[in-house]
């Protein structure tokens, strides 16, 4: 079972890992100096994200996580929705999420591209393997590997700030004031997590003290980082860089730092992706026993049970992400933004749940409301990229109907099978009643 000291490093490693890697430059490509008002703003946003989701895990601890949140709010086809959503994104995000880890490995090996699709490919046979051990060893791994990311943060930001420069923060808005907007869908990705470890609630020893106080711990650790390595990349760094961590250290450790911070950069990424593929293989199990997913993944859904079949279809379908990748040329920022444009129709819809299910004049209600406008307001932001969560909405739905008219099927079947044994089973019938009347008008 999961301690409350693991618990918030599965989600400081799902919230942080990735995105502390990599965020800070792409935001600063789109806003320059004024993405730091994109990241504030998601940092204030994110706190009742995350509170809204710990208190719905801490009163329905479940494997379903917000699926089984938004059955209960709304009905099974959106849970099926939401949980479909959150499912099939996961895979695809895997390749963004393991490209920030192989950028590192590219900066100081070299190889271009394929050597961080190598890399990448490398981060998903490592993380789905180490999840075959089971939520348990998931979580003192990502314990080791979340006290690691806090080190490196704290030591990188440390070493750089005497190089400080204000003047790095001018032009404040070079693109316009207008260009925020695009830079927090594209920071969503950093914020995103909060949602992926509810599936593991019930795994925890005691969910609705423990939850609650492992997202507290985060959501403390994860502001503070994120603003910390974006403020300190603005004012040390010159021009964006695709491994900020590697350059703020090398600022004062010297070339020799690029190796260190590479490897654990790889390290971070498997942390984040280690949290990611254990809720989603145990939410994909969830599904499945709920009847939204092919029953045979169901095994596994069960408290601290290990769901290996929802899991191989994961890793086989990030697997078949990289493959695309390769064979394509894609980048990881199409995929990345179409990740985090299923990751806000989650929230929304979680959030949505969360006010109809918790207490009315509770704080927990009241945060949750506040999430909800947060969250729509990103919807907004995100722009043609929920188009993707259409999709698989639409595909769950059909699936969904399907397997309706499949168990009206059975059930007809079975009725009929029954109605049929108990007509062969029944005794021979008495003689009817004209026979027993001719004769007795027969008699004298």
């Amino acid at each position: 079972m999961l301690t409350v000291k693991q618990g918030a490093a599965l989600n400081i490693g799902a919230v942080l890992g990735t995105g502390v890697i990599a965020l800070p430059a792409l935001a600063a490509q789109v806003a320059g100096p004024a993405s730091l008002l994109a990241w504030l703003a998601l940092i204030v946003l994110s706190a009742p994200l995350a509170l809204t989701f710990a208190a719905l895990g801490a009163r329905y601890p479940d494997a379903g996580g917000v699926a089984t949140y938004v059955a209960r709010a709304f009905g099974a086809r959106a849970a099926a929705v939401v949980g479909w959503t959150f499912f099939f994104a996961v895979p695809v995000g895997a390749l963004p999420a393991a490209t920030f880890g192989g950028a590192y490995v590219t900066a100081v090996a070299g190889g271009g591209y394929r050597t961080t699709l190598l890399t990448a490919g490398a981060l998903v046979v490592l993380v789905a393997a180490a999840n075959l051990g089971g939520v348990r060893l998931s979580g003192r791994v990502q314990l080791v590997l979340a006290a690691v990311l806090v080190a490196l943060l704290v030591a990188a930001t440390a070493a750089a700030l005497p190089s400080a420069r204000w003047d790095n923060l001018t032009p404040f808005a070079p693109h316009g004031w207008a260009a925020i907007g695009p830079a927090v869908a594209v920071l969503v990705w950093g914020f995103a997590g909060w949602e992926a470890v509810t599936s593991l609630a019930a795994d925890y020893r005691d969910p609705a003290r423990d939850v609650p106080r492992a997202a507290w711990i985060a959501v403390g650790v994860v502001g503070a980082l994120y603003l910390a390595v974006a403020a300190t990349s603005q004012l040390v760094l010159t021009t964006p860089s695709e491994a900020p961590l590697a350059d703020l250290l090398a600022l004062r450790l010297g070339p020799g730092s690029r190796v260190v911070t590479a490897v654990v950069a790889l390290l971070l990424t498997a942390g984040a992706m280690n949290a990611y593929f254990a809720g989603a293989a145990k939410l994909g199990a969830a599904l499945a026993r709920d009847g939204a997913l092919p029953g045979w993944l169901a095994k596994g859904a069960g408290a601290g049970q290990v769901p290996r079949r929802s899991l191989a279809v994961v890793a086989l379908l990030a697997g078949a992400t990289l493959a695309l990748a390769a064979g394509t040329g894609l980048g990881p920022r199409p995929l990345l933004l179409l990740t985090t444009g299923s990751f806000v129709v989650v929230y929304v819809l979680g959030t949505a749940a969360a006010v109809r299910l918790l207490p009315r004049g509770s704080w927990a209600r009241r945060v949750a409301g506040f999430a909800l406008l947060s969250t729509l307001g990103l919807l907004a932001v995100s722009g043609r990229y929920v188009l993707w969560s259409a999709v698989v909405a639409a595909a769950a739905l059909l699936y969904q109907q399907a397997a309706a008219r499949r168990r009206t099927q059975r059930l007809r079947s079975s009725t009929m099978c029954m109605a049929a044994s108990s007509a062969e089973a029944a005794p021979p019938s008495m003689p009817t009643s004209e026979p027993i009347s001719s004769f007795s008008s027969s008699s004298p």
